[in-house]
C-alpha cells in the first residue's frame, strides 16, 4: 500500500535553507561550465579539494557577490588544497 503524505508531515524548507540550496544549486554547473569540465566531475572536484565545504560555510557572501569572484574564490580555496584545474 502507497502511503500518501499529508500537508502536516511535510516540513517546510526555512527561507535561509532554500536560499542556500538555490545557491549552491546554480553555482556548481557555472563551476563547471567556467573550468570546461563536467557538473559530476565539478562536484567531486569541489569536494575532494575543499571548495564545497568553504561553499557551504561561505554561500551567503558568496551569494552577494559578481558570479565570476565567486567562482574564482572557489577555487582559489581548492588551489590552495591541491587541485589545480587547466
Amino acid at each position: 500500500m502507497t502511503t500518501i503524505h499529508s500537508e502536516k508531515n511535510v516540513r517546510k524548507l526555512d527561507k535561509a535553507t532554500s536560499d542556500k540550496i538555490s545557491f549552491i544549486s546554480f553555482i556548481i554547473p557555472e563551476f563547471a561550465a567556467a573550468f570546461k569540465i563536467n557538473i559530476a566531475e565539478a562536484y567531486h572536484y569541489l569536494v575532494r579539494y575543499g571548495g564545497f565545504d568553504f561553499l557551504t560555510k561561505n554561500w551567503w557572501a558568496l551569494h552577494t557577490d559578481n558570479k565570476y569572484w565567486a567562482l574564482l574564490d572557489i577555487y582559489d580555496v581548492c588551489r590552495k588544497n591541491g587541485g589545480y584545474l587547466k
